[in-house]
């Protein structure tokens, strides 16, 4: 047996210590441990010639801790208690009940249906971590192929990513977020050929390509050329610069709910770019039980 694995003692010898010091006397401690004194005896013994050092201090009337045995005793105290709470930590790792799920989301995500999900998984199980790192779709892309995150809430290309289960949570033709004050706000029926002459704010495409480029075949479509006055990421940036005044961006109803009151939403007729948001998991691996009961959550509150 490799050295790593040889130990001078065995784990009822650490037990069988424990119960004399908490008793400070043998009878007591092999009663309550259901084994015979003298071999309780001899199992510290061994264990004290295992170590080279006298943990206990026995007399006819009492039984004493060294300062060598307070020591070593609290040293395997947090050790029994851990292996004590192993049987039922596996069991609720094993049943969904605790765990850990790494979840990446984009700014639509948390603007629309992940709010919902998180609430009600929590609900349900409350001894399962989430941890959340919002990162464009491109990040996630990767971050899902290495291993790094257990799904992600995403914008798809046309193509599926290959060896991503996606599942559809939201598709919706894209309105326009204008500043409140901006006279085309006014306009009842606006279309994005009106919108010729305002800057739009976007994202660096590299962040999802897909998206971007179904921004440019509407204004194709609608027969202009637009003027894309920064890029920016997030999301909330985009929206800061037009509560700022500096342009429009992109916004699917949905995200638009809530909103300050500088801006404006307005649907647009006609051509417009179509937002989809997937929740995307790696077919190649099978989901634990932790990220299988946030798939189920997430599926029922979308459904």
């Amino acid at each position: 047996m490799p050295r790593e694995y040889q130990y001078p003692f065995e784990l009822r010898h650490l037990v069988y210590f424990r119960e004399v010091a908490r008793q400070l006397h043998y009878r007591k401690a092999a009663e309550v441990l259901a084994v015979a004194q003298p071999a309780l005896s001899r199992s510290v013994t061994q264990l004290e010639t295992a170590l080279g050092v006298d943990l206990l201090n026995r007399t006819r009337r009492r039984v004493e801790l060294t300062a060598a045995g307070r020591a070593f005793l609290e040293r395997i105290e947090p050790l029994l208690r851990a292996l004590a709470a192993v049987p039922g930590d596996i069991q609720a790792l094993a049943g969904g009940q605790t765990g850990h799920v790494r979840v990446a989301f984009t700014g639509l995500a948390m603007a629309t249906v992940l709010p919902g999900i998180l609430r009600e998984f929590n609900r349900r199980y409350p001894g399962i971590r989430v941890e959340l790192n919002e990162s464009p779709t491109a990040a996630q892309l990767e971050a899902l192929k290495t291993g790094e995150i257990s799904c992600g809430f995403f914008h798809p290309d046309a193509t599926p990513a290959p060896g991503l289960s996606t599942k559809l949570l939201l598709q919706e033709k894209n309105g326009v977020l204008l500043p409140a004050d901006h006279p085309v706000a006014r306009a009842k029926k606006l279309r994005l050929r009106d919108l010729a002459d305002i800057p739009f704010v976007m994202f660096p495409r590299t962040h999802n390509p897909g998206f971007y480029d179904r921004v440019l075949v509407a204004f194709q479509q609608a027969g202009i050329t637009p003027r894309i006055a920064d890029e920016v990421w997030p999301r909330a940036n985009a929206i800061g610069l037009v509560r700022a005044g500096l342009g429009a961006t992109f916004m699917c109803p949905s995200e638009a709910k809530q909103l300050p009151d500088e801006v404006a939403f307005r649907r647009l007729d006609g051509p417009a770019p179509e937002s989809r948001l997937v929740l995307g998991w790696r077919k190649d691996v099978a989901p634990d039980a932790a990220l299988g009961a946030f798939l189920v959550v997430a599926g029922a509150a979308t459904a």
